[in-house]
């Protein structure tokens, strides 16, 4: 038998919960870095589409695309360094105290930019169609 064996499967299942985030975040900002080629599609569409076509295409949804990749593969980096690292804890014999890492406040913060910035930004878009 595994000694200490239902803390190793919860520490597996929070490590499997942070790679299907991870993979989450990175499938949606693939989709988002693809959004302005669907709006610009759909100002061609529009009536003045030359005017519209001006001041949809950015390159904004195509960095916050970017960053959110970035953003997943960091988190499976890290998701990767804490489940050694509990791990380890786990099999020791030591008492050791449990801490949050500032990677994961400044990701959790970098990710709160950035749907504010998507927020921001889709608003726009839609008053630019309307």
């Amino acid at each position: 038998m595994i000694p200490y064996f239902s803390d190793h499967s919860a520490n597996e299942r929070t490590y499997l919960a942070w790679v299907r985030t991870a993979i989450s975040v990175m499938a949606f900002g693939f989709l988002l870095e693809r959004f302005d080629i669907f709006l610009l599609f759909t100002s061609r569409a529009a009536s003045n589409a030359a005017n519209a076509a001006t001041m949809l295409h950015t390159r904004a949804s195509q960095w916050l695309g970017l960053g959110l990749l970035l953003v997943g593969a960091l988190m499976i980096v890290g998701a990767t360094l804490r489940f050694y690292r509990n791990r380890r804890a786990i099999e020791s014999l030591e008492s050791t105290m449990y801490g949050d890492s500032w990677v994961a406040r400044a990701m959790a913060v970098l990710l709160v930019l950035m749907a504010i910035f998507l927020t921001v930004y889709v608003a726009r878009q839609i008053a630019a169609l309307s």
